[in-house]
């Protein structure tokens, strides 16, 4: 990871235990040194080539866990009229989480062939006016 993202981005390796009649995979725990808090917990359904940005929270720490499916995720620092750009891509076969803290434009897609279920256990409950949205097109990346 590109030392500019240091400061927003954190990956960590998840836990997939193996069961008879299905595995448990782990997600976050208040002993792990990126928990901040918990404020709300959520599911988005993310269809094949589906484009979902752009986003950045003022205030939001997210942790973004993939269990089912495949989705690639943009985050995007401007500075001084450039866009910097750094590409992590997560799923059941790289089963990790992404800790991402506030102040940093991000966007994903699905990559997989079903829907793919994106889960973010955010740290506090969503307030409208601490997200920005752009379009798009807004910030140009070749997706």
């Amino acid at each position: 990871m590109a030392p500019i993202f240091l400061n927003y981005l954190s990956i960590t390796q998840l836990s997939v235990i193996e069961t008879v009649g299905g595995s448990v995979l782990k997600g976050l725990s208040k002993i792990e040194s990126s928990y901040t808090g918990f404020g709300e917990a959520y599911f988005s359904e993310v269809e094949p080539g589906a484009i979902k940005a752009w986003k950045y929270h003022k205030e939001m720490t997210l942790n973004l866990i993939v269990p089912l499916g495949t989705i690639k995720f943009v985050f995007c620092i401007q500075e001084n009229g450039k866009s910097f750009f750094q590409e992590i891509i997560i799923g059941r076969e790289s089963y990790s989480r992404i800790t991402v803290k506030p102040g940093i434009w991000f966007g994903f897609q699905g990559l997989d062939k079903e829907t793919s279920l994106l889960m973010n256990v955010a740290d506090i409950v969503h307030k409208p006016d601490e997200v920005e949205r752009l379009e798009l097109n807004e910030i140009l990346y070749n997706w």
